[in-house]
């Protein structure tokens, strides 16, 4: 791929009824008019940053090498927190140094992680209530013309965190919580098909329930196909994560259940 022809993948809490994505893909197009856009989501839910941060792990490493990355949700914009540039082996991610880039760093080999500070790449250098269009939008067009990420500033020698809770066993118990809820109401946990697919197969432990709150689910299914009706069962999802699902239905209304809300998967002998 031609360097200017690189792909810049926007994620957002915009939404698409005003004036905010069409702003920053017109500086990006100013910069660099054969850049490629991809609109990852602009329906971030407002100022999640932790729904923010699982789209873009769920979906980033499907993205072409050098692929830019510029994910904004950022309710401290103009606080003076700093903006980050992080560059991994195959990528580049711009984004408020707010937790954000969590989990899609999680996993990643970071080259270099600098604080976005020379104002010359900026459209301006005083102050603004809309860095995305000001700053990151700028710095994501510039670099692919292919500018060196230490052109934009000095080394970051760390970069914000989310308080997201580790899954992890305890006696028969697999213990994590509800990460995400998508559109149709289905809840993504962060257990990872990793921690229990040995357990399961095991002739000693061959029967799994979901424990939710005081709500247990013993149907752990294979696909949302499989199930008949509209009580809720658990499987793996395209991510390799437990997802709690109703067929046709709201997992999250038919529970009551919500983001951060505990999880446990309990072996137990026939």
């Amino acid at each position: 791929m031609p360097l200017t022809r690189r792909i810049i993948a926007l994620l957002t809490d915009f939404g698409e009824k005003d004036f905010f994505v069409p702003s920053l893909k017109a500086v990006i197009a100013a910069i660099n008019p054969e850049a490629r856009i991809i609109d990852i989501t602009h329906e971030v839910p407002s100022f999640d940053l932790r729904a923010a941060s699982f789209v873009l792990f769920s979906c980033y490493a499907f993205f072409p090498k050098k692929t830019v990355f510029l994910a904004v949700v950022d309710p401290g914009v103009a606080s003076g927190r700093p903006i980050l540039l992080a560059e991994t082996k195959k990528y580049f991610f711009i984004a408020p140094d707010n937790g954000l880039l969590t989990l899609p760093l999680k996993n990643e080999e970071i080259v270099s992680l600098r604080k976005v500070i020379q104002s010359r790449f900026w459209l301006t250098p005083g102050r603004t209530t809309f860095e995305a269009r000001d700053r990151m939008a700028p710095v994501a067009a510039w670099l692919t013309h292919g500018l060196s990420p230490d052109e934009f500033g000095p080394e970051a020698e760390s970069y914000r965190r989310l308080k997201i809770k580790e899954p992890h066993r305890s006696g028969p118990e697999i213990i994590g919580e509800i990460i995400y809820q998508d559109k149709f109401g289905n809840l993504m946990t962060n257990i990872p098909l990793s921690m229990f697919q040995s357990l399961r197969s095991s002739k000693l432990m061959p029967r799994m329930d979901l424990h939710l709150g005081a709500t247990r689910i013993g149907r752990f299914v294979n696909s949302y196909a499989e199930v008949k009706d509209r009580r809720p069962f658990f499987l793996i999802n395209s991510q390799g994560l437990i997802e709690i699902a109703v067929r046709e239905g709201s997992a999250a209304a038919a529970l009551g259940a919500k983001p951060g809300d505990s999880v446990r998967i309990r072996f137990a002998e026939k």
